[in-house]
C-alpha cells in the first residue's frame, strides 16, 4: 500500500491498480536519496543507541534447574471426585498446559520474596531486591511433551545465579506440601460438616420412599401394572358376557309377555291371587252367593227380602274380596277374572317373574363390573405418575446414599493423606550454572543496531516522501497532465540573482540559452519544442499563443523567452508580449528597461513602435510597461482586441507571457483571444493540488491547450528521460561555445 501510493499519490488507494511497470526501483532510490538528510539523522540516532546500549551491557551468567510435577495430590478433589485418582494437574482448556499454571506459581510474589529475604539478596542501595526485577531475570518454561519445568536465572555473579535457582525449588517445594496439607486439613473440615446432613437427607430420603408407599398401597408398582392390564381385560370379558346374557333374558321375556298377554306385574298379581287361600275362599263364597241371587232373581222382584239380603252379602263379600286383594296384590284395579289363572298360565307367568328377577340381578352385576372396571383404568392412570414419583424418590435416596458413602470413604482417605508430608513436585536437575555468558554479544548489539536504522532510514524517506505532497518528476506531471501532449522537456539551467530597487530579497533571473549557448542541451530542447508546436497542428499554422503556468516560479517567463529566441533563429519574425501584469519578468531577462510597454500601448500613451524593442533581426520583444491597477480590464479592452489583431498581421508568431493560472484571471483572458494556451509545469514547484486544480480551471473554462512543457527538469531525477543518451552527443568546449554566444549577442544588442 505504501508503495502504491508513492508510485501514484494521486489516486486512491482502493482504485489503485498494479502492473509490472510500477515497480520502479530507481525511482525508490530517488526517494531514498531525496530525503537522505532526516532519514541519515535518525540511522545515526539508531546506530548511537545501539552502541550505547552495547557498551552498558554487563556479562550475565545463566543457571538451570528442572522440576518435575506429578500427576497426583490435588487433595480438594476429594471432595468431588468418585474415582481411583487422588488428584491431576489438568488444563482449563486445550491451548493450555497443566505446567502453566505451576509456572505463573512458582512466579508468584510469595515465592519470590520469601526466596529473596532466605538469601538477603539486596541492591547497591542496601535495600532488597524488589519483585520487578527479580522476575525480570527469571525464566519459567514446560518443556514441551513432558510434565518437567525449566527454571533458569540470570545475574552477573554465577554462583548468585545457582543459588537462586536452588532456593527458589526448595521454597516451592515447601509451599507445594504446605499447600497440600492445608488442602487437606480443609477438605477433612469440610467432609466431617457436611456428613451430618449428608445423613439427615438420606433418612429423609428413605422416610419419603415409605410414607409414599403406605398412602397409595404400592408394594410392587411393576407387577402391579401388569395385573391391572390383566384385570381390566378379564373385566371387559365379563361385562361382554353379562350384556349377551341379559339381551338373552330380555328377548325371552318379550316372547313370554306376548304368550300370556300380561306384563310381569300382572301376571305376579294374578299368580299371587290363584294361590291365596283366603282369596280363594271369599271368591268362592262370593259366586255361591251370586248364584243363589240369581236364582232368587227368578223367583222374587228385586225389592224383595230374600234378594235384598243376598244382594247386601255380595256387596260384603266383594268388599271383603277387595280388602282381601289389596291385602296379596300390589295393583287395586283387578277384577275377578284375574283371581286364577290355568296350569299353562300359571307355568309362563312363573318363567316371566323368574326371567324378570334374574335381568335384574345381571343388571346388578353388571353396575358392579363397570364399577370395578372404572376403578382399575383410574388406577392404571395414576400408575405412571406413582412410577415417576417413585423415581425421583428412588433417585433421591440413591443420590444421598452416594454421597453419604463417597463422604465417608473420603473421609478416610483424607485423614490418611492429612498425617503424610505428599506433594506432586519432584527435583530432577538442581541447578547448573552455564560456563559463557548469554548475555547479547555487543557485536550483535551494534549490528542489529545498523539494520533497524536502515529500516528507519527507508520508513523516514518513504513517509516524508508521503507527507510531501509536490511533485517530484516529470512522470508524475505527466500522470496529472495525462490528456495533454507532451510538447517538451526542457533541463535544469542555472540562474542568476539580481536585486529589485526596494526590495530585499534576491530574485532568481532565468537566462536566455537559445541565444547565449545555441548547442546546448538546453538550447536543443527549445527547439524541440519549437518543432513539436509547428506540427502540432498541421490543418492550421499557430500565430498566437499564450504561455502560462498555474502558480509562480514554474518558468513560464523562461520558457516563453527561449522559445521567441528559438523560433526567430528558424526565419520567423517573432514578437514576445509580457502580458504578466503584475509581476514581468522579460524585461529582466533581456536588459531592458520597463519605462513604457504593453499598458501604455493599450490606453494610447505612447504608439506601438516605440514600446516594442528590437532583439535582433527576427526578434522583438513589448514589455509590460507601467503596472496597471486593473490589468483584467485593460487585457479585455477593445483596445487590446485590436492590438491583437494589427500584431497578426505584422508577425509570424506572438508569444505572450501571462500570469499564472490560479493567481489571477489574465491567462483565461488572453487564452480566449489566442490559438491556444501552452501550459508550463516545474516539479518540486508545483504540488499535486494545484496542478489538478489548474487542469479543472482549463477544463471548465473551455480553453484550448496545445500542450505541456515541463521545465527544470534535473536529468538525474528522470530515469525515463531521454536527455541521458544526449550527454555524451553534446559534448563540447562549453567555454569556447559561451564566448561565441555572448559575442553574437552583443552584436545582436
Amino acid at each position: 500500500m505504501l508503495l502504491n501510493l508513492i508510485n501514484n499519490p494521486y489516486s486512491s488507494p482502493m482504485q489503485s491498480q498494479e502492473y509490472p511497470e510500477d515497480i520502479d526501483l530507481q525511482k525508490y532510490w530517488l526517494i531514498l536519496k531525496r530525503h537522505w538528510l532526516p532519514a541519515t539523522l535518525v540511522w545515526l540516532l539508531a546506530i548511537g543507541a545501539a552502541v550505547y546500549a552495547a557498551f552498558s551491557i554487563e556479562e550475565e551468567y545463566a543457571a538451570y534447574g528442572k522440576l518435575r510435577l506429578k500427576k497426583q495430590n490435588a487433595i480438594s478433589a476429594l471432595v468431588t471426585d468418585a474415582g481411583e485418582k487422588i488428584g491431576t494437574l489438568d488444563s482449563l482448556n486445550m491451548q493450555d498446559s497443566p505446567l502453566d499454571t505451576e509456572a505463573e506459581v512458582l512466579r508468584s510474589s510469595p515465592i519470590i520474596k520469601q526466596t529473596i529475604e532466605s538469601l538477603n539478596l539486596t541492591t547497591d542501595e542496601g535495600e532488597l531486591v524488589n519483585y520487578e526485577d527479580f522476575v525480570s531475570k527469571l525464566g519459567v518454561k514446560g518443556i514441551p511433551g513432558t510434565d518437567v519445568l525449566t527454571i533458569s536465572y540470570t545475574s552477573t555473579d554465577p554462583q548468585e545465579a545457582g543459588d537462586i535457582v536452588n532456593t527458589l525449588i526448595e521454597v516451592y517445594i515447601k509451599n507445594n506440601l504446605l499447600v497440600n496439607r492445608a488442602e487437606a486439613v480443609s477438605a477433612r473440615e469440610f467432609i466431617s460438616e457436611k456428613l451430618p446432613k449428608t445423613e439427615r437427607e438420606l433418612l429423609k430420603a428413605e422416610e419419603d420412599m415409605r410414607r409414599f408407599k403406605e398412602k397409595n398401597n404400592i408394594i410392587d408398582l411393576q407387577q402391579e401394572s401388569t395385573l391391572a392390564v390383566q384385570t381390566i381385560e378379564q373385566l371387559d370379558s365379563q361385562i361382554e358376557a353379562t350384556q349377551t346374557q341379559i339381551e338373552k333374558l330380555m328377548a325371552r321375556t318379550v316372547e313370554v309377555k306376548n304368550k300370556l298377554g300380561l306384563s310381569s306385574a300382572e301376571a305376579i298379581n294374578r299368580s299371587a291371587l290363584s294361590e291365596s287361600d283366603s282369596v280363594q275362599q271369599v271368591l268362592s263364597k262370593l259366586h255361591e252367593v251370586e248364584d243363589q241371587l240369581a236364582i232368587q232373581r227368578t223367583v222374587f222382584v228385586d225389592l224383595s227380602p230374600e234378594v235384598r239380603i243376598l244382594e247386601n252379602q255380595k256387596v260384603a263379600l266383594e268388599q271383603l274380596l277387595q280388602d282381601r286383594v289389596s291385602q296379596v296384590a300390589r295393583s287395586q284395579n283387578i277384577s275377578q277374572s284375574d283371581f286364577s289363572l290355568g296350569e299353562i298360565e300359571k307355568g309362563l307367568a312363573e318363567q316371566l317373574v323368574s326371567s324378570e328377577a334374574e335381568i335384574e340381578g345381571l343388571r346388578k352385576q353388571l353396575e358392579s363390573l363397570y364399577a370395578i372396571h372404572a376403578e382399575q383404568q383410574q388406577r392404571a392412570k395414576i400408575l405412571p405418575q406413582l412410577e415417576q414419583t417413585q423415581r425421583e424418590l428412588e433417585r433421591k435416596v440413591e443420590a444421598a446414599q452416594a454421597t453419604y458413602t463417597t463422604l465417608v470413604d473420603r473421609l478416610q482417605q483424607v485423614q490418611i493423606a492429612e498425617n503424610q508430608n505428599v506433594g506432586n513436585a519432584q527435583i530432577v536437575s538442581p541447578a547448573i550454572i552455564s560456563q559463557y555468558p548469554v548475555s547479547t554479544s555487543k557485536k550483535i548489539v551494534v549490528a542489529m543496531g545498523i539494520i533497524v536504522g536502515g529500516v528507519l532510514y527507508v520508513i523516514v524517506s518513504f513517509v516524508l516522501e508521503l507527507l510531501d505532497r509536490s511533485i517530484k518528476t516529470s512522470k508524475e506531471l505527466r500522470n496529472i497532465f495525462n490528456s495533454y501532449t507532451l510538447l517538451g522537456m526542457i533541463p535544469n539551467s542555472k540562474k542568476k540573482k539580481v536585486s529589485f530597487p526596494g526590495k530585499r530579497l534576491e530574485s532568481v533571473i532565468p537566462e536566455h540559452q537559445a541565444i547565449k549557448d545555441p548547442h546546448s542541451i538546453i538550447s536543443e530542447a527549445y527547439r524541440m519544442l519549437q518543432a513539436n508546436l509547428k506540427f502540432i497542428s498541421p490543418d492550421h499554422e499557430l500565430n498566437f499563443i499564450v504561455v502560462t503556468s498555474a502558480v509562480s516560479q514554474e518558468g513560464k517567463s523562461t520558457i516563453s523567452a527561449n522559445l521567441a529566441a528559438a523560433m526567430s533563429q528558424v526565419g520567423s519574425r517573432v514578437l514576445l508580449i509580457d502580458a504578466d501584469l503584475h509581476h514581468p519578468q522579460q524585461h529582466h531577462i533581456w536588459n531592458l528597461t520597463n519605462e513604457v510597454g504593453l499598458s501604455d500601448v493599450i490606453v494610447n500613451k505612447v504608439e506601438l513602435n516605440s514600446a516594442i524593442k528590437r532583439i535582433s533581426y527576427n526578434l522583438d520583444v513589448l514589455p509590460s510597461g507601467v503596472i496597471p491597477p486593473n490589468s483584467l480590464a485593460l487585457l479585455e479592452s477593445k483596445r487590446m482586441n485590436s492590438l491583437m489583431k494589427d500584431l497578426r498581421a505584422i508577425y509570424d508568431f506572438i508569444i505572450v507571457d501571462t500570469s499564472p493560472l490560479l493567481l489571477v484571471a489574465d491567462a483565461l483572458t488572453l487564452g480566449k483571444k489566442s490559438d491556444g494556451i501552452l501550459l508550463v509545469a516545474r516539479p518540486k514547484v508545483i504540488d499535486s493540488v494545484s496542478a489538478i486544480a489548474a487542469k479543472d480551471l482549463l477544463t471548465k473554462s473551455g480553453q484550448k491547450v496545445l500542450g505541456l512543457v515541463t521545465n527544470g527538469v534535473v536529468v538525474e531525477n528522470e530515469p525515463d528521460s531521454y536527455f541521458h543518451y544526449a550527454k555524451s552527443y553534446f559534448k563540447n568546449d562549453t567555454n569556447v561555445t559561451y564566448l561565441q554566444n555572448e559575442d553574437c549577442l552583443q552584436s545582436h544588442l
